[in-house]
């Protein structure tokens, strides 16, 4: 039976992909297409999505667009810059806003009996990141839902099944997001039939059809995502046709390489080659402090390494293909699509993987889908739960949680920040813009700015919450927001020389493996979804400052910070003070506007 499908037009958006998860999620397959796509692709979709995107309608760099996919008669929903384009197009008119809207607002429901918004509460929060709107509504549209800054939040064109909302209902701080997107489905008509039982069959037919009688060279980093695509692979072709190389870069987590073999070997696969790397990967990283560059040295280097242990094997290149664990996330973080903004370049998309893409020699068998749709076919595979459901961990593992510097940078401090001071006084709030940077997204594009730190004791996670939220949106400089748990003094973090080596590598991984046996001491381990553990060139009293980053997600394109009980925390912060951290402090960030991890 043909699945039922619904097509999402890719604008740019951070969130284009996590348009096509959700709806995935609900059980429907989703496809993203180009914008200037011809109609004639869109034959067998039940309905059509427009994305957000970065740009401006009226821009002249606006993203090229097919005019006639608009009269494809099936229901449409534009989603923040699709929403303008579609208003633009049935000549509306879209204007800056006047307040740039960042973050949660209360979307207030104007028909409760419409079908977009069945079931939707009369005032719901919504997830706001754009500096556009719609000024005049196009002939026989309706206003069905507004915001506070924004009187046109949700129309509708009824008489076309075109409907057009100013926030983003894909992200996760959308409270009723997945309901609106639920309610358009069955607007649509869909069945919804699409799961991963129905997924195999069409990724066994496509990885046989792409590797052809040739054999496959995984590179398999002891992630989820690298582990389910080993298992799969071997399921797929056999273990005779797959070779797995774990490559231990010396920024593993405590103990990783040595649990890796075991898991693997516990589920019979002996095909997996394991080779020690560190000083070929700390060579590379010696001096260098800007995390873009750490990323592509990283990702050459892994494939430098795999160059020389294929030789060593005698295996002959024209015969193999290279595969790697790449999901979604990865590609579109790294601008991998047409009008996307390059957030930061994950590993596996460094020029020399771009190249081997391009000779068609690289297998991604897992590039269609998200973390949440990788566990599931985790599952589906029979990999044992524990495996599964181990917290994602970076290709270029510590190497972007260790943040680097000459220790001679300049930045900017409260005093050079405009209404800073006033702002931090009207709160009742005090703290530091500290001297380090790390990377963020807002309105789809990347930023690279300073956190703050939050000094206040005793603040609630509401609080800390909304003080995140409005410091990022009302202080450029500022891009996240973290809050000091505990420090052996009150002094001002000091900046010092910092660089990837074995030492720091180490007391990094001691700090992380603290936080990892705090986390399943107190049952917390799979409640919350991933805690990356930042050493930043900071000191207090001469000792390092360190960030935990507890977050909850499903996809990683969009997460909340996690809220551990505070009792809990001051209990972590004794240990990590017995071994030797001048300060602990929480991130209190959501994506967006900050990435998962630093850098």
């Amino acid at each position: 039976m043909q699945q039922d499908k619904i097509i999402v037009l890719d604008f740019g958006g951070q969130y284009a992909h996590l348009i096509a998860n959700r709806v995935r999620r609900l059980g429907v397959f989703t496809e993203i297409f180009p914008p200037t796509a011809p109609v004639e692709d869109f034959k067998d979709a039940k309905g059509i999505i427009y994305s957000g995107g970065p740009a401006s309608v009226y821009a002249a760099d606006a993203p090229d667009y097919n005019p006639e996919i608009l009269s494809i008669p099936v229901p449409k929903l534009g989603i923040c810059y699709g929403h303008q384009l579609i208003a633009t197009q049935l000549g509306g008119a879209v204007r800056p806003g006047k307040v740039k809207e960042y973050g949660i607002a209360d979307l207030t429901v104007g028909d409760a009996n419409h079908p977009l918004l069945k079931d939707i509460p009369a005032s719901s929060p919504m997830w706001m990141s754009h500096g556009d709107m719609v000024e005049r509504l196009p002939e026989g549209y309706r206003v069905i839902a507004s915001t506070k800054d924004c009187p046109i939040a949700a129309v509708a064109l009824d008489e076309k099944q075109i409907y057009g909302i100013q926030f983003h209902p894909e992200v996760t701080h959308s409270q009723y997001g997945m309901k609106l997107l639920d309610n358009f489905i069955s607007i649509c008509g869909c069945n919804r039939t699409w799961n991963m039982k129905s997924f195999m069959p069409l990724i066994t037919e496509r990885i046989r059809r792409e590797v052809g009688n040739r054999k496959v060279f995984l590179l398999v980093s002891g992630g989820v995502d690298s582990t389910v695509a080993f298992v799969l692979l071997n399921k797929v072709l056999g273990s005779e046709r797959v070779m797995g190389l774990h490559i231990d870069n010396g920024m593993m987590r405590l103990d990783e390489s040595q649990k890796i073999i075991e898991f693997l070997k516990a589920e019979g696969m002996m095909n997996l080659r394991v080779v020690d790397a560190t000083d070929a990967f700390l060579s590379k990283l010696a001096g260098i402090t800007a995390p873009e560059e750490k990323r592509k040295r990283i990702g050459a280097t892994f494939l430098e390494v795999k160059d020389v242990e294929m030789k060593k094997l005698n295996l002959d290149p024209s015969e193999w293909m290279i595969a790697q664990g790449t999901i979604y996330p990865d590609t579109i973080e790294s601008g991998g699509t047409k009008n996307a903004d390059l957030i930061k370049t994950h590993h596996n998309r460094v020029k020399e993987v771009m190249d081997l893409m391009k000779q068609g020699l690289l297998l991604e068998p897992l590039a269609d889908l998200y973390k949440d749709e990788v566990r599931m076919l985790g599952e589906e595979l029979g990999i044992p739960h524990n495996l599964v459901w181990r917290h994602p961990f970076p290709g270029p593992g510590l190497g972007v949680r260790l943040l680097c510097a000459t220790g001679k940078e300049s930045f900017a401090k409260e005093s050079d920040i405009e209404g800073l001071a006033e702002y931090l006084k009207e709160n009742r709030i005090e703290g530091y813009v500290l001297p380090i940077k790390s990377v963020g997204v807002q309105g789809d594009g990347r930023t690279y700015a300073q956190p703050f730190l939050i000094t206040t004791p005793g603040l609630s996670w509401k609080e800390c919450e909304r003080l995140s939220t409005e410091l990022v949106n009302r202080f450029k400089v500022i891009n996240r927001v973290i809050w000091q748990v505990g420090s052996v003094a009150a002094d001002k973090p000091q900046l010092v020389e910092q660089y990837a080596t074995r030492n720091n590598f180490d007391t990094l991984r001691k700090f992380d493996n603290i936080c990892t046996e705090f986390l399943q001491s107190n049952g917390l381990y799979e409640k919350i979804w991933q805690m990356p553990v930042v050493l930043t060139p900071l000191r207090v009293a001469q000792k390092p400052c360190i960030v935990m980053r507890p977050v909850n997600s499903t996809e990683a394109m969009t997460a909340n910070f996690a809220q551990i009980d505070q009792q809990l925390l001051s209990g972590l912060w004794q240990q990590f003070k017995a071994d030797g951290a001048g300060s602990l402090w929480y991130d209190v960030t959501h994506k967006p506007p900050g990435t998962i991890e630093w850098e």
